[in-house]
């Protein structure tokens, strides 16, 4: 923020420096989510913490035992179809169109009834 304070010369932040500047920060904590270290927040993250960091999850439920679940997505799925390709006769007689699907990625993490992190895995819906 400083080095933006002394190239604006009058000490007050262009609308444009600050729009880069939020940009900047949006992309550099965009890009730490993913390499996050589950396994070490286990006991010690809460689902209150969770939300704070991912925004709502996509999905919760409460379980009988007062622990829950909660799932947020991670990257989401496609179905993509494209046109068949040449068959054996030439471009007149194409093959059957080819569909290619894959699943939604999501972070599931299970909170004990205290509220703290008791597992995680990432499930494919």
């Amino acid at each position: 923020m400083r080095a933006l304070l002394l190239c604006s010369g009058a000490g007050k932040l262009r609308p444009l420096q600050l729009l880069a500047g939020a940009g900047l920060l949006l992309c550099l904590a965009g890009c730490a989510t993913p390499g996050v270290d589950w396994t070490a927040r286990v006991g010690h993250y809460t689902y209150d913490q969770a939300v704070t960091a991912m925004g709502p999850p996509e999905e919760q439920a409460k379980l009988a035992d007062g622990s829950s679940t909660a799932d947020w997505l991670i990257d989401r799925g496609y179905t993509y179809t494209h046109g068949g390709e040449p068959g054996p006769y030439g471009p007149f007689y194409p093959t059957y169109p080819t569909t290619e699907t894959a699943p939604s990625k999501f972070l599931r993490l299970t909170f004990g009834p205290d509220g703290q992190l008791t597992a995680w895995k990432n499930v494919y819906k």
